[in-house]
């Protein structure tokens, strides 16, 4: 059996001008992710998170849990054709991720509850997923939707990230729904800046975000959009 694998996880907050900054400093060094679909080098991402009728995912969060995990179903740019089945684990600042791409019947198979008619025999992770669902009362929780540039480097497979533009929407549980009500979710049009690597972040790169005023903190995306949920 291999080793799981865990990459350390920086978050922190940017203003606006601060984010275009860093960004330029970066492209000096870094290479934009090969995944851009925009001119301006981003793509859409917008992800669903499950979550039990007790909440737990959401309040291990809160509660810094050490270690927890979570599940969600991912596309990029509204395209039907690559969807992919993510699990999310954390051991403290540690994370590591499963993922499997699934086709849009068994998505829709999935939201609409016909689990029987899933062959999972062939997907670990779509199988201990089916089987959460069943165990735990696993349910769609909430939608995220960002804007993401993307900086990679070889060493350490580092990536720098910008997500911008973050949303969410109430009551609304269909990845593929283009015209939704959403509401905003960090104020002032703030970035979320996240810095994955795996066991030391290169220097260089390292120097070029302590030139920016940044203060690290513990952001969730799906936490955030599931407490506006409620408000």
């Amino acid at each position: 059996m291999s080793k799981v694998k865990y990459r350390h996880e920086l978050k922190f907050i940017l203003s606006p001008a601060w984010a275009e900054v860093l960004k330029h400093r970066l492209a000096l060094i870094m290479n934009v992710d090969e995944n851009s679909a925009n001119p301006d080098n981003t793509y859409f991402i917008r992800s669903l998170y499950f979550d039990d009728y007790k909440s737990t995912a959401f309040d291990e969060k809160i509660d810094g849990t050490e270690k927890r995990k979570k599940y969600r179903i991912r596309i990029y740019n509204l395209d039907d054709s690559f969807i992919r089945l993510e699990r999310k684990d954390k051991n403290r600042d540690l994370t590591h991720k499963e993922q499997t791409k699934i086709t849009k019947k068994i998505y829709e198979n999935i939201i609409n509850g016909n689990f029987d008619k899933i062959d999972t025999s062939k997907d670990k992770l779509l199988e201990e997923f089916i089987f959460e669902i069943k165990t735990k009362g696993l349910k769609p929780d909430v939608i995220v939707d960002y804007q993401r540039l993307a900086y990679t480097y070889p060493v350490e497979d580092t990536r720098v990230t910008f997500d911008e533009h973050i949303k969410s929407g109430r009551f609304n549980y269909d990845l593929f729904s283009e015209n939704y009500l959403t509401y905003d979710i960090l104020e002032k049009n703030e970035a979320v800046l996240e810095v994955k690597f795996n066991n030391a972040i290169p220097s260089h790169i390292a120097q070029v975000i302590m030139t920016i005023p940044t203060v690290r903190q513990a952001i969730s995306k799906f936490a955030l959009c599931h407490e506006k949920k409620e408000i």
